[in-house]
């Protein structure tokens, strides 16, 4: 297959995607429709390495994870992180229901070790699957060392459609709240980024460059500014790694957070430098490449203890996150979708959340507001489930093995 046809094959899937996700109003994700269209490929005509072949391999998926994570920090301000704290509570209850509900009732279903094996994919991301894997191929659970890596890759079936539908209720309810006055709304912050817009300049954001005339701000002095931001987040991650194991891709969202307040980077500065869609194509790209692992035999082998899991670690992440969200006062609905955030988290959280938003209402102020109420919570979410926690329950487990 030649470059040029794999390319056209894997965007007109992610086309499909989207296609789908408008037609249903997000009832159906882009994100869930893909990952059955490149299942279906892996197992008919698709050459294993199609991504790497279209141009994506691993090293520019990780140069745009960078880009695109530290990006997100500048639609985040310092005091809306410190007011994430219920979020992170909720986070880490649900994978507190994910841990409860397993080792008990899914002990007694489908053994410890299978159990034991689950849980870290299941909270997390391709690290803690792959500690899991190569734990249980040591321990000589050959199964076992799949089934970590197949349940890593199949577990947003279950919490993309899940949380698209709870994304929903929730975006409606934060609407009909809205337009009868009773959420309350920062207008002013409001007026003044729709005065930056109509200005059509990024001096005001920018208070390191304020005396920089607008005309050098071009799109590679942004991607400059982005990626130097990325790289102090990939150096501080460095020189910690003797004394605490800290993710880039965390510090990555906390620096660009840090660089928009201090002027530093505008807000979303990737969309401005005409640099967002194809840096999310290549990521969304990687991260289907993970399905090629899952064989149609493999699926089969461990297809039972694999949906029962899923199903019992989504119960236990309702009823946890359930419990805590009457507790700190948040809405059943965002609890529990902050909670899905551990099946799949960055850049899936974004995206179906962006989704839902686009779906509910055509008028931008609204969709403003909308997304100033659900992304931070999903962000922070997957952040705090995939990449901290998942790994850290991944080094404890791995020793049960």
């Amino acid at each position: 297959m030649s470059q040029m046809l794999a390319l056209v094959i894997l965007v007109l899937i992610l086309f499909i995607g989207d296609l789908v996700a408008v037609r249903t109003k997000a009832w159906v994700p882009s994100i869930f429709v893909c990952a059955v269209l490149f299942l279906i490929g892996y197992w008919t005509f698709f050459p294993k390495d199609i991504v790497a072949l279209a141009g994506v391999p691993s090293t520019v998926a990780v140069m745009m994870m960078y880009l695109l994570i530290t990006n997100m920090g500048t639609l985040l301000s310092i005091q809306e992180l410190k007011n994430q704290w219920k979020t992170i509570v909720i986070a880490l209850s649900g994978i507190l229901g994910i841990i409860a509900i397993l080792l008990s009732v899914g002990t007694l279903i489908y053994g410890f070790k299978t159990v034991v094996v689950a849980i870290p994919p299941l909270v997390g991301g391709i690290v803690s699957a792959l500690i899991m894997s190569e734990g249980a191929k040591e321990a000589g659970l050959v199964s076992l060392s799949v089934f970590a890596i197949v349940i890593y890759v199949m577990q947003g079936f279950a919490g993309y459609p899940i949380t698209s539908i709870v994304l929903k209720k929730e975006g409606k309810r934060l609407l009909e709240q809205y337009r009868s006055g009773q959420l309350a709304v920062n207008e002013q912050k409001l007026a003044e980024e729709e005065a930056a817009a109509s200005s059509g300049t990024a001096q005001k954001e920018l208070k390191l460059f304020k005396n920089m005339p607008e005309k050098y701000n071009t799109d590679f002095f942004k991607f400059f500014r982005l990626a130097f931001v990325a790289y102090l987040a990939y150096l501080v991650s460095t020189l910690l790694a003797p004394v605490a194991s800290v993710s880039p891709f965390v510090l990555c969202l906390l620096f660009g957070v840090i660089a928009k307040s201090i002027g530093f980077l505008e807000k979303q500065v990737l969309q401005k430098a005409n640099g967002f869609g194809f840096a999310l194509m290549g990521l969304m790209l990687f991260i289907f490449d993970g399905l090629k692992q899952a064989t149609p035999s493999m699926m089969l082998e461990i297809i039972f203890p694999l949906v029962g899991t899923i199903v019992l670690a989504v119960i236990g992440m309702y009823i946890f996150s359930f419990i805590a969200g009457k507790i700190l006062k948040v809405s059943k609905n965002m609890a529990f979708a902050v909670s899905l955030t551990a099946l799949y988290g960055f850049p899936a959280d974004y995206i179906i959340t962006n989704e839902v938003i686009k779906s509910l209402t055509e008028d931008e102020k609204e969709r403003e507001i909308l997304t100033s109420h659900m992304m931070p919570p999903m962000l922070v979410g997957g952040f705090i489930t995939v990449t901290i926690v998942s790994v850290i329950l991944a080094g404890i487990f791995v020793g049960f093995l």
